[in-house]
């Protein structure tokens, strides 16, 4: 799927979300309530916008880390930034032992990004190039906006659902009982269910165009398949909720979602087999153009910090 593509499926989703929302409210009050609910869409969305990334490192437990402690960390955050002449992100590392990174902030000069100790002691550094590559990717594709506002839409069409069975409907409502209880179910489904695809949609996304900014798409592919083992191994810290799974490069729930069928609905990760797939084809086409003789020189063992 290009880039291009992919960007509209995600706006289109973004929409779809924004659609089920202004629905809900209207259901609830009529054309008065769809218009709160769009007032408080907008509020949510401010919010997540503004202190969304606080939120995160605080929850992940991350610390501000120096050049001088982590030096190697420093340089490859650097050079990649310098390739797509962004600004150095804030750099973080939290104290998971889960292999897992993220990165927040809503736009490239104000971006922070982090690595788990976990990731740091099971990832060589080409590896680490490949991630970090994916998760800077994120913040020059407006990934994190993005996720902030499908996952503000997606918690405030949970809350006007669950106004709805308190307060019941509007006047113009034939429902009933019935219909109250079948919003409350079906609308924070309908919209975890699209929240997710974005996610999903975005991950594809961050995946491509890491590997194009790192020019070494098997480094990812490689450290994707020691993350998807330990992500089911290792659990994260009980301070990150489901909520923010959509931040991680793997999903740190993934040893308690259920795998395949129905499940994939609701996971915000595509399958590790089908993101190492596509990055295989782009290696292949980076190989075929001269882009990628040699993958690049990476030192033996897990990633040091000095």
């Amino acid at each position: 799927m290009t880039p291009g593509i992919n960007r509209l499926k995600t706006w289109v989703l973004i929409a779809g979300l924004g659609g089920l929302f202004v629905l809900v409210g209207a259901w609830i009050g009529g054309s008065q309530g769809a218009m709160i609910a769009l007032a408080f869409g907008l509020v949510f969305n401010f919010a997540m916008y503004w202190y969304s990334d606080k939120i995160a490192i605080a929850t992940t437990r991350s610390k501000p880390v120096t050049e001088a402690e982590y030096s190697q960390l420093y340089r490859i955050v650097r050079e990649l930034a310098q390739e797509r002449q962004m600004p150095l992100p804030k750099i973080f590392v939290s104290q998971m032992q889960q292999p897992n990174a993220f990165a927040t902030g809503r736009s490239p000069e104000h971006a922070s990004v982090a690595v788990t100790e976990g990731i740091l002691a099971i990832l060589d550094e080409r590896e680490l190039r490949g991630v970090l590559a994916h998760e800077l990717s994120h913040v020059l594709n407006r990934d994190i906006l993005i996720g902030s506002i499908a996952a503000a839409i997606g918690m405030s069409i949970t809350f006007l659902a669950r106004f709805a069975l308190f307060f019941g409907g509007g006047d113009d409502n034939r429902g009933g009982g019935l219909g109250v209880l079948a919003a409350w179910i079906l609308a924070p489904i309908a919209a975890a269910i699209i929240q997710m695809a974005v996610s999903r949609s975005r991950e594809y996304q961050a995946d491509e165009s890491g590997a194009y900014l790192s020019k070494d798409p098997d480094a990812l592919s490689s450290a994707l398949r020691k993350l998807e083992v330990a992500s089911k191994q290792v659990p994260p810290l009980r301070s990150v909720s489901p909520a923010e799974a959509h931040m991680f490069i793997v999903n740190p729930m993934a040893g308690l979602r259920a795998n395949g069928g129905f499940g994939t609905l609701f996971s915000t990760h595509p399958p590790t087999a089908e993101r190492i797939a596509r990055l295989d084809a782009i290696a292949q086409e980076l190989r075929g153009g001269s882009a990628l003789p040699n993958p690049p020189s990476a030192q033996d063992g897990p990633f040091r910090p000095l």
